[in-house]
């Protein structure tokens, strides 16, 4: 759907089943998104800041220091199974993350509490509004086990483009319980 062409009231109608995805690139063929209400800010990490943690999964690049929290920094690309930050040239002084937000309900309390990952792509690129009855279930040839878990689906959009969907929930559900 192209919306310059709409008028402002039936731009506002179109959009009320429409949700706002984020776009990020994790190799130069590879853009995934996530929804935007899942995320709460983009940052920009300085490369000596990431405190490595020992005895974690390879994706789990370490913890920063996030508004005087400990926020967990993982290699988004690693986790779903492309090539590890470690592997790749390094480019750029700082690394490009985006802040993962899950809220979940503890048992012991009925308390809500809100957990906070980074993590680390190659670019974060423009934001898209996406129907969700439109992402569509990929065939199973074409991906990976790795992927597999952390997959919603995909999206083409008007372009044409493929764009795969990913699950906030599930990347959350994937980081080392202490």
């Amino acid at each position: 759907m192209v919306f310059r062409e709409l008028s402002p009231k039936t731009q506002t109608q179109a959009r009320t089943n429409l949700e706002q995805f984020l776009e990020l690139q994790l190799v130069p063929d590879t853009t995934v998104m996530l929804p935007v209400a899942q995320l709460t800010e983009v940052l920009n990490i300085p490369v000596g800041q990431i405190v490595p943690i020992p005895q974690m999964p390879s994706w789990v690049m370490g913890v920063y220091n996030w508004r005087g929290e400990i926020l967990w920094i993982v290699d988004l690309g690693e986790l779903v199974g492309l090539t590890p930050w470690h592997q790749k040239p390094l480019t750029s002084p700082v690394h490009r993350a985006v802040v993962l937000k899950s809220s979940s309900q503890k048992s012991s309390n009925s308390q809500s509490s809100r957990q906070t990952i980074g993590l680390v792509v190659n670019q974060v690129k423009e934001m898209a509004w996406c129907d969700p009855e439109q992402i569509q279930s990929p065939p199973g040839s074409a991906i990976t086990p790795s992927l597999a878990s952390f997959l919603q689906g995909y999206w083409l959009n008007p372009q044409g483009e493929m764009f795969i969907v990913l699950q906030g929930k599930a990347i959350m559900a994937a980081m080392p319980k202490s």
